[in-house]
Protein backbone atom coordinates (compact mmCIF):
# COMPACT_ATOMS: atom_id res chain seq x y z
CA UNK A 1 0.00 0.00 0.00
CA UNK A 2 1.22 3.52 -0.74
CA UNK A 3 0.41 6.84 0.90
CA UNK A 4 -2.51 8.74 -0.60
CA UNK A 5 -0.65 12.05 -0.25
CA UNK A 6 3.01 11.42 -1.10
CA UNK A 7 2.99 7.84 -2.46
CA UNK A 8 5.49 6.76 0.24
CA UNK A 9 5.51 3.29 1.82
CA UNK A 10 2.91 2.46 4.48
CA UNK A 11 4.08 0.52 7.54
CA UNK A 12 2.33 -0.88 10.62
CA UNK A 13 2.82 1.38 13.62
CA UNK A 14 1.07 2.85 16.65
CA UNK A 15 -0.05 6.39 17.39
CA UNK A 16 -1.62 8.48 20.11
CA UNK A 17 -5.24 9.53 19.52
CA UNK A 18 -6.41 12.72 21.20
CA UNK A 19 -9.78 14.47 21.31
CA UNK A 20 -11.45 16.94 23.63
CA UNK A 21 -14.80 16.77 25.38
CA UNK A 22 -16.24 19.64 27.42
CA UNK A 23 -12.83 21.10 28.14
CA UNK A 24 -11.23 17.74 28.99
CA UNK A 25 -8.67 16.00 26.80
CA UNK A 26 -9.17 12.31 26.13
CA UNK A 27 -5.87 10.69 25.15
CA UNK A 28 -5.59 7.09 23.95
CA UNK A 29 -2.04 5.78 23.57
CA UNK A 30 -0.69 2.87 21.51
CA UNK A 31 -3.47 2.95 18.92
CA UNK A 32 -2.65 0.59 16.03
CA UNK A 33 -2.36 2.38 12.70
CA UNK A 34 -0.71 2.34 9.33
CA UNK A 35 1.83 5.17 8.96
CA UNK A 36 3.63 6.58 5.93
CA UNK A 37 7.38 6.24 6.34
CA UNK A 38 7.93 9.33 4.20
CA UNK A 39 5.43 12.01 5.33
CA UNK A 40 4.06 10.48 8.57
CA UNK A 41 0.40 10.45 7.47
CA UNK A 42 -1.54 8.00 9.65
CA UNK A 43 -4.39 5.71 8.63
CA UNK A 44 -6.81 4.03 11.04
CA UNK A 45 -8.95 1.08 9.96
CA UNK A 46 -12.67 0.76 10.68
CA UNK A 47 -12.28 -1.71 13.53
CA UNK A 48 -9.81 0.59 15.31
CA UNK A 49 -12.09 3.59 14.84
CA UNK A 50 -15.04 1.65 16.30
CA UNK A 51 -12.94 0.68 19.33
CA UNK A 52 -11.81 4.30 19.80
CA UNK A 53 -15.44 5.42 19.70
CA UNK A 54 -16.37 2.81 22.35
CA UNK A 55 -13.58 4.02 24.62
CA UNK A 56 -14.59 7.66 24.17
CA UNK A 57 -18.23 6.89 24.98
CA UNK A 58 -17.17 5.10 28.19
CA UNK A 59 -14.98 8.03 29.22
CA UNK A 60 -17.80 10.50 28.51
CA UNK A 61 -20.07 8.41 30.73
CA UNK A 62 -17.54 8.54 33.54
CA UNK A 63 -17.10 12.30 33.16
CA UNK A 64 -20.87 12.85 33.27
CA UNK A 65 -21.38 10.46 36.20
CA UNK A 66 -18.60 11.93 38.32
CA UNK A 67 -19.09 15.50 37.21
CA UNK A 68 -16.41 17.76 35.86
CA UNK A 69 -15.34 20.63 38.07
CA UNK A 70 -13.67 23.38 36.06
CA UNK A 71 -10.50 24.74 37.61
CA UNK A 72 -8.92 28.11 37.14
CA UNK A 73 -5.29 27.90 36.09
CA UNK A 74 -3.16 30.38 37.96
CA UNK A 75 0.49 31.25 37.87
CA UNK A 76 2.76 30.80 40.86
CA UNK A 77 2.87 34.60 41.18
CA UNK A 78 -0.95 34.71 41.49
CA UNK A 79 -0.81 32.06 44.23
CA UNK A 80 1.83 33.98 46.16
CA UNK A 81 -0.18 37.21 45.97
CA UNK A 82 -3.32 35.50 47.26
CA UNK A 83 -1.36 34.13 50.21
CA UNK A 84 0.59 37.37 50.70
CA UNK A 85 3.97 35.70 50.54
CA UNK A 86 7.08 36.52 48.54
CA UNK A 87 7.89 34.19 45.67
Amino acid sequence: MTCFYCKGNIESSTTTYMTDYQGCYIIIKNVPCEKCSQCGEEYLNGETLERIEEIIQKVKGILIAKGVIPIELRTITDCCRSRRVTC
